[in-house]
């Protein structure tokens, strides 16, 4: 199950079909059990630059966070895999610098939050490889093939 929330300072203009969408094809590309969940939250600037000054160290926004859990959930027995957290304004920002749609951003990220939850880094030129390539692979199975993968 995946899970879409919007911080209350948000229209809901997005659609959430593709959205989960986007999870669901990446947890399926990288073998993970149908039964493992995820959660997503849309905000803006200023709840994700606070969490990037309390978890991560550092005072700016950004546009994406991922924050793995991998518990199982008592009651369901399913895996909880964590929790993806997009700044909106931010990748509406990105969007347009790189002449797409927000829509697709925010795909983008969702598929790139989705890969680190499942532990994949871009550290290091070798894991950067192979995440761009899983990246590059899962968007073109949603189609899109004209997102250009920036450095995130």
């Amino acid at each position: 199950m995946i899970e879409i929330q919007y911080n209350p300072t948000l229209d809901k203009n997005l659609d959430d079909t593709l959205l989960a969408r986007a999870a669901h094809v990446t947890l399926e590309h990288q073998s993970a059990p149908k039964d493992d969940t995820l959660s997503i939250l849309l905000t803006d600037d200023a709840q994700i630059q606070s969490l990037n000054r309390e978890y991560r160290g550092f005072d700016t926004p950004s546009d994406v966070l991922s924050f793995d859990v991998h518990e199982r959930d008592p009651e369901t027995g399913f895996l909880y895999l964590g929790e993806i957290i997009i700044s909106i304004p931010y990748a509406a920002k990105q969007a347009q610098k790189n002449g797409h749609p927000l829509q697709a951003e925010v795909q983008l990220l969702i598929v790139h939050g989705t890969l680190h939850i499942l532990g994949h880094d871009h550290a290091n030129p070798t894991e950067k490889a192979k995440m761009w390539n899983a990246q590059s692979e899962i968007l073109t199975h949603l189609g899109l093939t004209e997102i250009k993968i920036q450095e995130i």
